[in-house]
């Protein structure tokens, strides 16, 4: 990236470059004035007029690059030729040893530090000796004060250049940092905005494409035998259709669920979603559904590690592949209103444990309570299926991060894969919630979801 222009160095340049004309102008007509008729009068406004046109071509050379002390040999040649032309002008008029001020400037601007300060002591020596020429006699003043202003302009000089390579270097460090922080925020924007689609495709678009197809496949077994409960079935494949597509505009636009929408309440929307899955459950007669879990299985030989290997549900019992499942929903204590996010969060929450629910635990009867308290509320889903193993704490991943399942064991009467639970977790980590499952194999599960209502973001 190009680095803008020092605004100091537009109008400073400038006002050395005229103070040199200037300067130079006013040492010639003092000698002429003083010296009218001389035979060296042609040298001197030769010489003038060669070191006026010399200066005049120094910035088509090129100036010095910031930061960078290493003048070309065009530039060197061009200093080099300044100088000699001024030295002889002082010798043949000492006048002429107070275009020496620009000329500081310009060494220090073209040579490293250690030979600008050279050049500047070489012009020192030659003012203080054209002084003391022009001089009626001995001045210490005109002997000490040119060495004390010109050491102390080179030390400003020095210490500003200095100071202004570390702000440099100190502004490209930010400009840095803020692009790494601009390109973070971006990332985690992305992996934040991949977790809210991945945890809304799951909650709603998932587990309707799979309840469609089973509902269509049982539709196709019965359409020959039984034509009214298979048109039965395409019309409940067709309404959750409905349901999915009119979520998936929604959770497109990061809105609010369909079921809360045009003012609808949370109880409300967990009333008829209950309703709506007691009502829709699948037939009995559909075979078990494929899955993608993964189950530990022993290894070929004594101490080599298992193996993951896919296998394919075939837990037998009652479900959605074995008889209805009744979902019952209460509330409890006093209603306070809830943010938004609050009740988008539990009723994602309750339509993926419902989702678990037929999918894994054979249950019969599931009961969904909402419960009001002091400083909380708390939402449990309890079912009376065949239970599991709770996976550990850090089975629940990053509010930032994607939804990832680490390897956690799998039971006999149950079993913990896709993005379910790693959804809830993160749903309530982004609420300052927080999400517990209590659950024994044969003895059922309840799965609790809290959110405090004075820390709701």
């Amino acid at each position: 990236m190009p680095r803008e222009a020092d605004p100091d160095a537009r109008w400073l340049g400038p006002v050395f470059h005229v103070a040199f004309f200037l300067l130079l102008g006013a040492s010639l007509v003092r000698f002429l004035l003083r010296h009218p008729g001389e035979p060296r009068t042609p040298w001197i406004i030769t010489l003038s007029l060669v070191l006026a046109l010399l200066y005049v071509l120094g910035p088509s050379l090129g100036s010095r690059p910031h930061q960078a002390r290493r003048p070309t040999a065009r530039r060197l040649l061009w200093l080099g030729a300044v100088v000699a032309v001024w030295v002889v002008l002082v010798l043949l008029a000492p006048s002429f040893a107070w275009c020496a001020v620009p000329l500081f400037y310009t060494g220090l601007r073209t040579l490293p530090a250690g030979a600008a300060s050279l050049l500047v002591g070489v012009l020192t020596v030659f003012v203080v000796v054209a002084q003391l020429r022009l001089s009626d006699g001995f001045d210490p003043n005109l002997l000490l004060a040119p060495p004390a202003v010109a050491a102390l302009a080179t030390a400003v000089f020095v210490h500003m250049e200095r100071q202004d390579v570390r702000q440099r270097a100190l502004i490209d460090d930010l400009i840095r940092t803020r692009r790494e922080l601009a390109a973070t925020e971006r990332r985690e924007g992305t992996l934040a905005e991949r977790q809210r689609l991945s945890m809304e495709i799951h909650d709603t678009l998932a587990q309707g494409l799979s309840s469609q197809q089973m509902l269509l496949q049982a539709a196709a077994r019965t359409w020959d035998s039984e034509p009214a409960t298979a048109r039965g079935h395409i019309r409940t494949a067709t309404e959750i259709t409905a349901r999915n597509l009119a979520e998936a505009r929604r959770f497109v636009h990061d809105l609010a669920p369909a079921d809360l929408a045009d003012g609808t309440s949370l109880p409300e929307a967990l009333r008829e979603l209950a309703a709506r899955t007691t009502q829709s459950e699948l037939p009995a007669d559909l075979p078990p559904a494929p899955t993608d879990q993964a189950t530990v299985r022993p290894g070929p030989a004594a101490g080599q590690p298992a193996v993951q290997q896919p296998t394919a549900r075939s837990d037998p019992g009652p479900g959605p592949h074995g008889g209805p499942v009744s979902v019952r929903f209460h509330e409890d204590g006093t209603p306070v209103p809830l943010p938004d996010r609050v009740a988008s969060a539990l009723l994602r929450i309750a339509q993926g444990a419902l989702a678990n629910v037929r999918e894994h635990a054979a249950a019969t009867t599931v009961t969904l309570t909402l419960s009001y308290l002091d400083d909380q509320v708390v939402l449990d889903i309890a079912d009376d299926g065949r239970g599991f193993t709770p996976p550990p704490a850090p089975y629940a991943p990053s509010a930032l991060a994607a939804p990832a399942v680490p390897a956690v064991p799998a039971t006999a009467a149950g079993r913990v894969r896709g993005h379910g639970l790693p959804a809830m977790y993160a749903r309530m980590r982004q609420l300052g919630g927080t999400l517990t499952i209590e659950s024994t194999p044969g003895e059922g599960t309840v799965l609790s979801a809290a959110v405090p209502l004075e820390h709701t973001p």
